[in-house]
């Protein structure tokens, strides 16, 4: 359907004086400030890497776009919004974080500091989640409005309304902390 209507624009543009100018969808950029989405971000940044000739950056973004690709199919689209986009490098990134976990137990803090790399790469793109002091403060107000000591109750309300916003290890263990001082 774009394409169609851009062909109609260009075939219009070729039969008038007159000149018809688009500019890109507005969705988010960083840096600039023209919007685009995550994906054409990540492309950009590709692209960068490419020509900075940063192998690590390089690979964890392809990884990325990789699994951009997988989520487009699983979610039947041609392109995904910027939600789906954040919820596939939010999966990413808890692998990475429980590689790295997993490695510097096992004393290979040489694969560690490789996961770490490619965490802070995907990390990019991910908005900032709340710490331990906003979590403790969604989670009080979370028993409050569940009125009881149900741990499962006090989390379903607490990532209801804070989805995306907090890590879930985190709210489990500062709800765990509250519960037990009623």
């Amino acid at each position: 359907m774009t394409h169609l209507i851009e062909f109609l624009f260009v075939l219009v543009a070729a039969t008038t004086t007159a000149v018809i100018s688009f500019s890109p969808p507005i969705v988010r950029h960083r840096r600039t400030l023209e919007l685009r989405s995550i994906a054409s971000e990540v492309t950009e940044e590709m692209k960068a890497a490419m020509k900075a000739k940063d192998t690590t950056t390089l690979g964890t973004i392809r990884l990325i776009r990789s699994a951009f690709a997988n989520a487009q199919i699983e979610f039947k689209t041609d392109e995904l919004t910027d939600e789906q986009a954040q919820t596939v490098l939010r999966k990413m990134a808890k692998m990475r974080q429980e590689s790295i976990d997993m490695f510097s137990k096992g004393g290979a803090e040489d694969r560690a500091d490789a996961e770490r790399a490619e965490l802070a790469v995907i990390e990019r793109w991910l908005p900032k989640l709340a710490d331990e002091e906003q979590t403790r403060e969604w989670a009080l107000a979370a028993i409050e409005a569940v009125g009881g000591d149900n741990m499962g109750k006090v989390m379903g309300a607490l990532m209801k309304d804070h989805k995306g916003e907090l890590d879930g290890n985190m709210a489990q263990k500062v709800v765990k902390e509250e519960l037990a001082k009623l």
